[in-house]
């Protein structure tokens, strides 16, 4: 897809391509605000499996098998096999998950490494543990990774929940606790698997050291400054610039659990009937688990949010509901009658729409009846706002796909208890994701720009110009593997990097691009489709020839091509 989703896949094959392990480039722009770790495993994926899109997915798909493979044991090892089972369920069949990794990005590894790191240092300040060493390592290890995934959070998430555990425990300053972690040594694990690569990062792009809040346009600071300061300190405190992002309002941030750990989440009130006193491991693991989701959560609550920063809680969610569902109290039957409701109430909403649109026609792609809300792009599922009644018209399988898997789930909530009514939850939610699944395919003109890419590898040989900044039409450069001018493009997050020295001279302003367009060389020009309007005023409509179409994108050639030459036949607006 566009946006994060391809330019996290470039950014690997730029590495793989270029043998620079260091430095992330975009179109040869140094591109600094990232740590490396999810580039690397997706190029070490492209090596074993060649470039390819869904080559680019398996550290995520591997990432989040692992996520829930953890959640499971540490479950496991805390409340038995019966809970454990359910924690590792929770995990694997929510929605937060499934959503959260439909792209490329690097929250669901450094999910399982705060995970990976909350069971390490459990386990190893245990008095029962025979080999707490191995475990203060592995607790130190899965720091120095998240490091290299997420930066400062990696470190912040599973250490600020350990001090609230051990003062809540009043264990904070007991030496013999210390001593089991192991601190000096586990300082120096971190440091060998995280400092190079930040040193050489801070040796290939100086300056090294600059003392300086200030956060604006046409400056370069060197990558020690903007991956520290801007993309950490300012970000937080919601002054980093560009200011290329929104933030979810905190209510709503904390509200949204209950989606994003659906359809678990109705199991979140018996959560409270739980023993959090810490007389023995269970125990132990659910103040933890309380500690590890209040962190996060407070944090967040004083700093800029996304819909999937709290994502490093998830798990700990999962341990207190997997914990509670074990003990099929009460309230975990009230969940399951109130599940049972909610997913009949779904499941006649899904296929209401359904038959409302059953008629409808659906010409073209999704994209001709979506709405458009630019305002909301920043946040990630802004798009979300964009479906309209007639959109529903395209996703006429996938509804009627989601209306049965919200039957079985009432069904099997309203007829069963316990282990039964958990499963038939799980089967609902495997048969929701293959109706998401199959409504994304729909959504891949709109969310993507791959029918254009296809068009322009069988046309013409020619320069490529993309309007505006790179990520809007991302997936163009990840398909055809180009580099391009960017039309008024240094903005956002290219902007900082374009200032580096060194950096490709791939900006131009309209002045270049009018005298460009208009030379003997042919050039190709991927753009919105509102944009043609103003560039038919910026060189004239004759110059501007419609080669393809698709999602309200076009891609425009400023010569026209032969008919034998010509991709397929030229689409009218």
């Amino acid at each position: 897809m566009d946006d994060v989703d391809s330019v996290q896949a470039q950014i690997a094959r730029n590495m793989l391509v270029s043998g620079d392990w260091v430095t992330a480039r975009l179109d040869g722009v140094p591109y600094l605000e990232k740590p490396p770790l999810i580039y690397w495993t997706i190029a070490l994926s492209y090596k074993v499996f060649g470039v390819h899109d869904w080559s680019a997915r398996i550290p995520m798909a591997l990432s989040a098998l692992a996520l829930c493979w953890v959640t499971g044991a540490f479950g496991i090892w805390a409340f038995g096999k019966r809970a454990g089972f359910y924690a590792g369920l929770c995990m694997a069949t929510c929605v937060g998950l499934f959503l959260f990794t439909r792209v490329l990005i690097p929250d669901v590894m450094l999910t399982f490494t705060t995970a990976l790191a909350m069971w390490a240092f459990l386990r190893a300040i245990d008095t029962e543990e025979r080999n707490p060493r191995l475990w203060a390592f592995l607790f130190a290890a899965s720091l120095g990774a998240g490091l290299l995934l997420k930066s400062l959070i990696a470190v912040v998430f599973p250490v600020g929940a350990a001090i609230v555990y051990l003062l809540l425990t009043r264990q904070l300053f007991s030496w013999n606790v210390w001593k089991r972690l192991h601190p000096f040594s586990g300082t120096l694990v971190i440091l060998l698997i995280a400092a190079p690569w930040h040193i050489l990062a801070m040796l290939r792009n100086p300056p090294y050291f600059v003392f300086t809040l200030h956060s604006g346009p046409n400056s370069y600071h060197g990558f020690l400054w903007f991956f520290f300061i801007n993309e950490q300190l300012l970000r937080f405190l919601n002054m980093r610039y560009p200011r290329d992002y929104n933030t979810v309002p905190r209510l709503y941030f904390w509200l949204f659990h209950l989606i994003w750990l659906f359809p678990w989440s109705v199991y979140i009130p018996a959560v409270a009937k739980l023993s959090f006193k810490p007389i023995d491991r269970a125990s132990r693991a659910r103040l933890l688990s309380l500690c590890w989701l209040g962190f996060v959560l407070v944090f967040f609550t004083f700093s800029t949010t996304q819909e999937y920063y709290s994502m490093p809680c998830y798990p700990a969610l999962a341990l207190l509901i997997g914990s509670a569902m074990a003990m099929e109290n009460a309230w975990v039957r009230r969940g399951t009658r109130a599940l049972a409701v909610i997913a009949a109430c779904a499941a006649i909403a899904a296929f209401a729409i359904y038959w409302n649109v059953r008629n409808l026609p659906a010409p073209g792609d999704i994209s001709s009846a979506l709405s458009r809300n630019p305002k909301s792009y920043s946040l990630s599922l802004g798009h979300m706002l964009d479906l309209t009644l007639p959109s529903f018209a395209y996703l006429r399988t996938p509804l009627l796909l989601a209306s049965v898997a919200f039957l079985v789930g009432a069904l099997g909530n309203l007829r069963a208890q316990g282990q039964r009514a958990f499963l038939a939850s799980a089967l609902m939610m495997v048969l929701f994701f293959h109706a998401a699944r199959m409504a994304m395919v729909v959504f891949d003109p709109y969310l993507s720009s791959r029918p254009i890419a296809e068009v322009l590898l069988n046309s013409p040989e020619g320069a490529l110009i993309v309007e505006r900044h790179y990520y809007p039409t991302s997936s163009i450069f990840f398909y055809t593997d180009r580099t391009a001018l960017l039309l008024n493009g240094r903005v956002l997050n290219l902007e900082y990097g374009s200032n580096a020295p060194g950096a490709a001279d791939v900006f131009i302003d309209d002045t270049k691009f009018a005298t460009l367009w208009t030379t003997q060389p042919r050039f190709y020009l991927v753009c919105a489709q509102t944009s043609l309007p103003r560039l038919q005023n910026l060189v004239g409509a004759a110059n501007l020839d419609i080669v393809a179409q698709s999602g309200g994108k076009l891609l425009l050639t400023n010569h026209p091509l032969s008919s034998s030459a010509a991709p397929g036949p030229q689409p009218r607006l």
